[in-house]
């Protein structure tokens, strides 16, 4: 069974950092697309950051040079470095797997694995 977990999150003023995890059970990520989602409330679910099979990354304009996306294949865990945090950033934060890495790497629907969510608030 696939399990992905995430972890990091919380809350922080604007400006700060924090570095959020996604362990996973039951499931390998060197040949997997990986990404980042958030969705906060009334808004829909968007992609923040994805990164691929052969490391190759993906961002958001809205976070770019701000958020960097890695993963460690050895111990199956993604992790997502957010820094210059802004209240817009808030919502609450999702991994997921695509294990088949077809369409666009922002289209949730791709992606067949999630985990529960991570919650992340920024304050002015």
């Amino acid at each position: 069974q696939v399990q992905l977990v995430e972890s990091g999150g919380g809350s922080v003023q604007a400006g700060g950092s924090l570095r959020l995890s996604c362990a996973a059970s039951g499931y390998t990520y060197s040949s997997s697309r990986m990404g980042w989602f958030r969705q906060a409330p009334g808004k829909e679910r968007e992609g923040v950051a994805a990164i691929d099979s052969d490391g190759s990354t993906d961002y958001a304009d809205s976070v770019k040079g701000r958020f960097t996306i890695s993963k460690d294949n050895a111990n199956n865990t993604l992790y997502l470095k957010m820094n210059s945090l802004k209240p817009e950033d808030t919502a609450m934060y999702y991994c997921a797997a695509d294990p088949f890495r077809m369409g666009w790497v922002f289209d949730w629907y791709n992606y067949n694995y999630w985990g529960q969510g991570t919650q992340v608030t920024v304050s002015s």
